[in-house]
């Protein structure tokens, strides 16, 4: 029987199109070359929409001598002075360009003042207060588009073997940081057509002006070298904005996970910065609780990023897993952290769903809050249920880019897991079997998260529902319980 599709418009998602070629891209080392070669072929227009930009870091750092700068802001005003019709807009979240101030960078307005008539860089304040524009978006000639998980800014870059120590993976001041994770996607047809739209709604919704359609859009745009994962599939995009002004919520990606996690049948693969979503966490529960329901595996970093977002975030999670794991009476969950091969924890950024090999989804959504219903995301997806014509040729592919991540974090080829997952009948199972020595997946357990309860978890102010869940008397309230709750737990008694 044919599944439903779970890709809905006006539901799940805004709207479905054509992907000519796809890509799954992993990691920013990958992601920031294959960038640099569409800028290269842009002719008319670029948009960047995104969480933070960082002008200066570098996006190829091995490569030889060129005469094309390395540096994103030199080469973003080197194709503005060598393409006569090319303009390029950069749009990044007001607070991003705060922190990128102290950081060292010139303020936006400067930036904008220095960079000529057809460079443009523009602060989005379009959203409420404490909320975040989280979407990371790139656009070239309305026929090709970037979109997931991955931010040009600072301490991203990083190769899929995540090394301890890499001499290439330091900030523009040179100060290193360490290993990370993440993935994106690019694609173009119809549905980059579509991620445009996106784009072009938020360089509206924070200037006031609404960029025309391209005429006669230039020759294809594709990175070089780059193969497609998928091709000629039909895929959605999904959204999340909050109430903002006249504008209504949308959840569509609220509605997608949902929606994803009940379709899966035996097995579901997630990636993402946080884990703090309850009802993320109880729709996991209630598969788990079904006696033939899915294997679930989920990858997150050790630690949140931060000490706040760390004691939120991480109680946020002591308290959810707890949850879970008392609901996992048939032994079926399993999350983990990937670890160097020097048992340094690697960052995760990556945002990933894979239900079985039917359905696999990218975009900047995380598993928690705010990315459900209160900041801006964009998520693209695509499930075996839209292309009824090429199912055997997605779902192949989609399961060769949940090996391809398992097998980068167990440092394995992913021909021995696909084996493994083959003759044991189960992912967890081929996973446990290929946990050992140097780089891994480490298990969250009761023990090793024991101490990460946080009066801090579930704060409205840290990771908000939506902008209802901010209004004074609902912050006076979460404020009050979290303060009261603080002090009993310091009293001896």
């Amino acid at each position: 029987m044919t599944a439903e599709p779970i890709l809905k418009p006006g539901d799940t998602c805004l709207t479905t199109a054509q992907a000519d070629r796809l890509s799954v891209i992993v990691d920013a080392a990958d992601y920031f070359a294959y960038a640099k070669s569409a800028l290269l072929q842009a002719r008319r227009r670029v948009i960047l929409v995104g969480w933070d930009f960082d002008t200066r870091i570098e996006l190829e750092r091995k490569a030889p001598a060129s005469d094309v700068p390395d540096e994103l802001g030199d080469l973003l005003r080197w194709l503005t002075k060598t393409r006569p019709e090319l303009e390029i807009f950069v749009l990044r979240w007001s607070i991003g360009a705060l922190t990128g101030m102290a950081r060292g960078m010139l303020p936006p307005l400067v930036q904008d003042l220095i960079s000529g008539r057809r460079l443009h860089y523009r602060v989005d304040a379009a959203h409420p207060i404490a909320a975040a524009h989280h979407q990371k978006i790139a656009v070239i000639d309305d026929t090709f588009a970037f979109c997931g998980g991955i931010d040009m800014t600072v301490d991203r870059w990083d190769t899929s073997d995540h090394l301890t120590s890499n001499e290439h993976r330091v900030t523009p001041t040179g100060e290193a940081y360490g290993p990370w994770h993440d993935v994106t996607l690019a694609l173009d047809g119809g549905a980059a057509q579509v991620i445009a739209e996106v784009a072009y709604d938020r360089w509206e919704a924070a200037t006031g002006k609404r960029l025309p359609p391209i005429a006669a859009p230039p020759r294809p745009v594709w990175p070089e070298g780059l193969g497609p994962t998928f091709t000629g599939a039909t895929v959605g995009v999904s959204r999340t904005l909050p109430e903002y002004k006249e504008r209504e919520e949308v959840d569509e990606i609220f509605q997608l996970y949902r929606a994803a996690i009940a379709a899966a049948r035996d097995t579901l693969y997630l990636e993402s910065q946080y884990l703090a979503s309850r009802e993320i966490a109880e729709a996991l529960i209630a598969r788990l609780a079904e006696p033939d329901g899915p294997e679930i595996v989920v990858v997150l970093p050790r630690h949140a990023d931060g000490d706040i977002e760390r004691r939120s975030m991480d109680g946020a999670r002591h308290r959810l897993l707890r949850l879970i794991w008392e609901a996992d009476v048939h032994d079926r969950f399993r999350i983990f952290y990937p670890v160097t091969a020097d048992d340094e924890p690697i960052y995760v950024h990556a945002k990933v769903l894979i239900a079985d090999d039917r359905i696999l989804r990218v975009g900047s959504s995380n598993l928690n809050n705010r990315s459900l219903g209160f900041d801006s995301e964009c998520d693209v997806t695509i499930d075996t249920a839209d292309n009824t014509d090429q199912t055997a040729a997605i779902s192949t592919s989609i399961l060769a880019v949940r090996s391809r991540l398992i097998a980068e974090h167990l440092d394995i080829d992913a021909a021995d897991l696909d084996e493994e997952v083959a003759e044991q009948g189960s992912l967890i199972k081929a996973i446990d079997l290929h946990r050992g020595s140097g780089r891994t997946l480490a298990p969250f357990t009761k023990a090793n998260t024991a101490d990460e309860d946080s009066p801090l978890a579930d704060n409205n102010l840290i990771d908000p529902e939506d902008v209802d869940s901010m209004r004074f008397e609902n912050v006076y309230r979460s404020v009050v319980r979290h303060t009261v709750r603080g002090v009993r737990s310091a009293l001896p008694f």
